[in-house]
C-alpha cells in the first residue's frame, strides 16, 4: 500500500492550506483553508474541491483556526462531508467564531454587491456558505489535548504538539501502520516563533520519516520581537503629534490580542500618549473572550505580568471594543488622534476596508501593517511602494497616509527558525515544502539540501507524491 500526498492548496502559494494523505482506499485531510489573493482567482479556487467531499475523505485533522487553514470547512460540510474533524480544544472554540464571522461577511458582501456593484461588470457567484452552514458543521469537531495520542481512522494515530503560532495551534505527528511497520509523518501547520507574547513557544518536531512543512518566510529573517514594541510606540507618538489616526489591519485572532497586550504594557509604562484605542471588530471581542477561557495555552510572561496580579491583559482604560455597525461608522467622522484596529489582516474583508477607504488619502494618518500580506491582496498593495493608488470597493484611493510595516510581530517562523526545526529532525527521509511563495521555498530547499541528506519536494497543486 502506497502512502500518497496530494496538496489541494498552499502548493507554491501561501493561502488555501489543504493536503490529502491517501493510503489505499482511505484518505485524511490536513486542514481545509480558504484561498486569498486576486478576487477572481481566489473565488474560482474556493468554489470547489479537487476531490469528492462526500465520499473521498474519511477524516480531517485541523492545525489551527486561521481562515487560510479552516475557512472552507463549512463548504466541505455543505458538499457532503460527514467525517470527524480533530483539533485542539482551543482551536475548536476559535474555529466556531471564525467560521460564523466568515459566513456573516460573505452574506454581507453578497448584499453589498447586489446593492452597489451590480453595474460594475463583476458577476456575483453568491456566498460560499452561510452562517447556518458554519453552525451546522461544528457538530463534526472533536477536541483533543496536546500530546494525547488518538485514532484518526483505523491504523492511523495522531498527536498534537504546540506550534506557537496562535492560541491552540498545533503541529502534528501522524503514525500510519503499514505492512507491519509504522510510517511517521509530521505536519507543521504554521510554525510560530519563540518569545512571542501570550502563548507558549513552539515545540520541536519529534523523529519522523517525512515532514510536510510550511515555508512562508523561507528566505527572510524577522526583526527581533524585542524591537516590535518600541516601533509600535514610535509610530503612535509620531502620528498622534500630527493629530492623525493609526490604522492597524490585524487578524482578529492572535495578532489583535498581541497588539493590545503590547499597548497595555506601553501604557502601564507611560510610554504612549492617552489616545483612544478602538478595537473595531466584533470578532476580536469574541476571540478575546475565548483567549480568557484557555489559560493552558499561555506562556510564563503572561502569568507573571498580568494574571498573578489579577489584571486583564486585554482591557485597560484607553481600550474600547465596538460591536455594532453604527459604532464603526461613527469612527469615520471622529477626529484624531486615535488608534483603530480592525480586521481583516490582509485587508481583503471586514471593517478595515471601510476605514482605509475613508482615511488612506489623509497624510496625517498612518497605516501600520503588523502581519503577513499575501501576494495580490489589498494589504500587499498598500505596503508595496510601487503602488501609488489602490482600489477599495469601487473607488480608486491615492495613498497619502504614512505606511509602516513591523515584521517583528509575525507569527510565522523565519528562515532561521525553519532551518532549526527541520535540521533537528533525526532520520528524515523526505521534506515537502508548502505554504510559501516560490522564492522562499527554493531558498529553504537549497539550504536544507546542503545541510542534510534528505529529498526535498515542493508539491504542485493536485499532483500525487508517493511517500512510502
Amino acid at each position: 500500500m502506497d502512502i500518497k500526498l496530494i496538496s489541494h492548496g498552499a502548493a507554491r502559494e501561501v493561502t488555501g492550506t489543504c493536503h490529502e494523505l491517501r493510503m489505499g482506499d482511505t484518505s485524511i485531510l490536513l486542514d481545509c483553508g480558504m484561498f486569498q489573493g486576486r478576487r477572481s482567482e481566489a473565488a474560482a479556487k474556493n468554489a470547489g474541491f479537487l476531490f469528492d467531499a462526500k465520499t473521498g475523505i474519511d477524516a480531517m485533522v485541523l492545525s489551527h483556526a486561521h481562515m487560510d487553514h479552516s475557512g472552507r470547512i463549512p463548504l466541505l460540510y455543505k458538499k457532503g462531508y460527514e467525517g470527524a474533524i480533530f483539533c485542539t480544544y482551543a482551536t475548536q472554540d476559535l474555529t466556531e467564531v471564525m467560521l460564523q464571522d466568515s459566513g456573516y461577511i460573505q452574506e454581507k458582501d453578497e448584499d453589498f454587491h447586489r446593492r452597489h456593484l451590480e453595474k460594475s461588470m463583476l458577476p456575483s457567484t453568491g456566498p460560499l456558505y452561510t452562517q447556518q452552514d458554519a453552525t451546522e458543521c461544528m457538530k463534526l469537531f472533536v477536541g483533543k489535548n496536546y500530546h494525547e495520542r488518538f485514532q484518526v481512522v483505523p491504523g492511523v494515530y495522531c498527536s498534537f504538539m504546540e506550534a506557537g503560532h496562535i492560541l491552540g495551534s498545533a503541529m502534528m505527528l501522524l503514525e500510519i501502520e503499514k505492512d507491519g511497520k509504522t510510517v511517521r509523518i509530521g505536519f507543521s501547520g504554521d510554525v510560530g516563533r519563540s518569545t512571542l507574547p501570550i502563548i507558549r513557544d513552539p515545540e520541536s518536531m519529534p523523529p519522523v520519516d517525512y515532514l510536510i512543512c510550511e515555508s512562508t518566510y523561507g528566505d527572510r529573517e524577522h526583526d527581533s520581537i524585542l524591537t516590535a514594541r518600541e516601533k509600535l510606540r514610535d509610530v503612535i507618538i509620531k502620528t498622534a503629534a500630527r493629530g492623525g489616526k493609526v490604522l492597524i489591519p490585524a487578524f482578529s485572532l492572535e495578532r489583535t490580542q498581541e497588539i493590545v497586550y503590547d499597548l497595555h504594557v506601553l501604557w502601564d509604562a507611560k510610554e504612549i500618549p492617552a489616545v483612544p484605542i478602538i478595537i473595531d471588530s466584533p470578532l476580536a471581542s469574541k476571540v478575546t473572550g475565548i483567549f480568557q477561557k484557555h489559560p493552558e495555552c499561555y506562556d510564563q510572561d503572561m502569568f507573571d505580568r498580568f494574571l498573578r496580579k489579577a489584571h486583564n491583559p486585554f482591557q485597560f482604560s484607553l481600550v474600547t471594543y465596538t460591536e455594532t455597525p453604527e459604532e464603526s461608522k461613527e469612527l469615520n467622522g471622529a477626529r484624531g488622534p486615535m488608534i483603530i484596529m480592525a480586521g481583516s489582516g490582509m485587508c481583503e474583508a471586514g471593517r478595515i476596508r471601510h476605514h482605509l477607504k475613508n482615511e488612506l488619502a489623509d497624510p496625517r494618518n498612518t497605516v501600520l501593517a503588523v502581519g503577513y500580506m499575501a501576494e495580490n491582496t489589498l494589504g500587499r498593495r498598500i505596503i508595496d511602494p510601487q503602488y501609488t493608488d489602490v482600489k477599495i470597493f469601487d473607488q480608486v484611493i491615492r495613498k497619502k497616509a504614512e505606511i509602516h510595516y513591523i515584521n517583528a510581530y509575525s507569527g510565522h517562523a523565519d528562515k532561521n527558525d525553519l532551518d532549526k526545526l527541520i535540521q533537528a529532525v533525526p532520520g528524515l527521509k523526505g521534506l515537502f515544502l508548502v505554504h510559501g511563495e516560490e522564492r522562499g521555498m527554493f531558498a529553504l530547499a537549497e539550504r536544507t539540501a546542503a545541510a542534510m541528506k534528505v529529498h526535498v519536494e515542493m508539491p504542485e497543486r493536485g499532483k500525487e507524491y508517493i511517500l512510502a
